[in-house]
This record gives structure tokens, sequence and C-alpha cells, in this order.
């Protein structure tokens, strides 16, 4: 019986030593970062005339449990959207850190896009988007966070809403813009938003320069109802080891009046 139970332990000393050293030789599999970009049009259903539903666009972005996202068109403290403070409201309700990006100033508050993040937020930058001489239309912005994924990892969270006009000169000035100001840092990027643009159109190939769409032949983002273009993306800088897992346009057809992007993400570590 003495022989038994030492032979015994033996075996699960073995076992469980062998399995510790398998665990240990496992590859690192990289970080996983689950990404949402949505045009939320202040949060107004379009179905609803002046009604703001902050409630809808919180539940959109809490089912897809996104770790960071990308909101454009939001208002803070306007008079249409009843003085109400739509980042901090919610950032509160999501639980998660936040920068507003203000664009402008407009109806007795400010006008903008906001970033979303689970992660801490080490810095935050707003960078003016160029137009052509003379432009007297909305002046658009690309808001930005470096966002710290553990202690050896931070990247670069970009949102932009480019020009929507028809002279297409300013989207070619901007996305020069956005490729330049990629390329200027050695850290991973991702910039996400509703770019204005369809995936094959000249702003999109010289995003393409630096920059790679997590989708190809991308699924429509509007109208929600029988969607007929793909305008809103997700972007990777093409330096950093990013792979795609799925990608994703999530089909809510009351909240705003484009479609919500999901893509899920692993950051593949650099082999030192």
């Amino acid at each position: 019986m003495i022989l038994f139970r030492y032979l015994l332990v033996c075996s699960l000393s073995v076992y469980l030593t062998a399995s510790v050293g398998q665990h240990r030789q496992e590859p690192d599999k990289g970080i996983p970062l689950k990404v949402m970009s949505y045009n939320i049009h202040h949060a107004n259903p379009p179905s609803k005339d002046s009604l703001i539903d902050i409630d809808a666009i919180v539940q959109v972005i809490r089912a897809a449990d996104a770790d960071v996202v990308a909101l454009q068109e939001v208002d803070q403290l306007t008079k249409r959207s009843g003085k109400m403070d739509q980042p901090k409201l919610i950032a509160e309700k999501l639980g998660m850190h936040y920068f507003f990006a203000k664009a402008m100033d407009y109806d007795g508050g400010a006008y903008g896009q906001l970033l979303l993040s689970k992660y801490p937020i080490a810095s935050t930058a707003i960078h003016k988007l160029p137009s052509v001489a003379g432009f007297k239309g909305e002046p658009r912005i690309m808001g930005e966070i470096q966002v710290q994924l553990d202690q050896n990892t931070v990247i670069r969270f970009a949102t932009v809403h480019l020009d929507a006009q028809k002279d297409k000169e300013n989207r070619l000035l901007q996305a020069k813009y956005i490729v330049n100001s990629v390329g200027k840092k050695k850290i991973p990027a991702i910039v996400a938003g509703d770019f204005n643009a369809t995936e094959y159109s000249m702003p999109i190939e010289i995003l393409k320069g630096s920059l790679k769409p997590t989708c190809t032949n991308c699924a429509f983002t509007i109208p929600v109802i029988n969607p007929k273009k793909a305008i809103d993306f997700i972007m990777l800088d093409k330096r950093s080891n990013w792979e795609v897992v799925s990608h994703q346009v999530i089909d809510e057809q009351y909240a705003s009046d484009h479609l919500p992007v999901l893509s899920s993400l692993i950051l593949q570590r650099k082999k030192k």
C-alpha cells in the first residue's frame, strides 16, 4: 500500500511538472482587441425626429463588448440634445475611459467625436485636418488617444469623420494627412470612423498606402435599411503585426443612420 502511494505521488509530480513546462512553452498568442466604429447621429434615431436616445447607443456598444470605440457625430451640451453632456454620459454608463475630440462650436455647445477605452488612456490629441483654400464648410479633425494595453504595449487609436462635401479634394487632402500622421510614430495604430468614401475610392486608396482595412468587399453600412454602400471602416497600420480575426457590420436599424462596424483583432508581439 505504501509502495502504491509512493508511485502515485511520483506519477502526479511528473505529470504536473510536464504540464507546467508545456504551458510555459506555449507561444505568445498576442494581445486580443475588439474595436468598434459608429456614427451615432448625435444619438437621434432617424425614425424619431428630434428624440435623443442615449440608452439606445449605449446598448449597442455594450452588446458589442468592444475594448476601444470610435464614435462620430457626438454632441456636448448642445441645445438640440437638451444640453446633455453625451461624451461623459455614454462613458459613465459603459464604465469606460473617454476623450471627447471637439471639432467645432455648435448650437450653444460643442460637436465632435468620442473615443472610449476599457484600458487607461495615456495621452490625447486633436489633429485639424486640411481643406482647400477658402473652404467654408464644417471643419474636420482626427481625434487620437494612446492606449496602454499592458505594461509594455501602447497603441494609437484615432477617430475620423472626413468631409462629406461633393468636392472630393478635401477628402484627398485629409487622407494624405492621415497617412503622414500614422507614419510619424512607430507605435501600432488604428484609424476608425466615417470616411465618407467608398472602399475603392481614391481617398481610401491613398489611405491604403499605410493602412489596411479590416475587410475586403466590405459589407455596406449606410443607410441602415437596405444599405447601399460602405463608408465606415476600421483601418490598421501595415507596419504592425495586426491579425484580423473577424469583421462584421452590426444590423442595428433604430439607434442611428449608420450601422456600427466591429472588428476582433490580435496584436502580435514583436519577436525579440
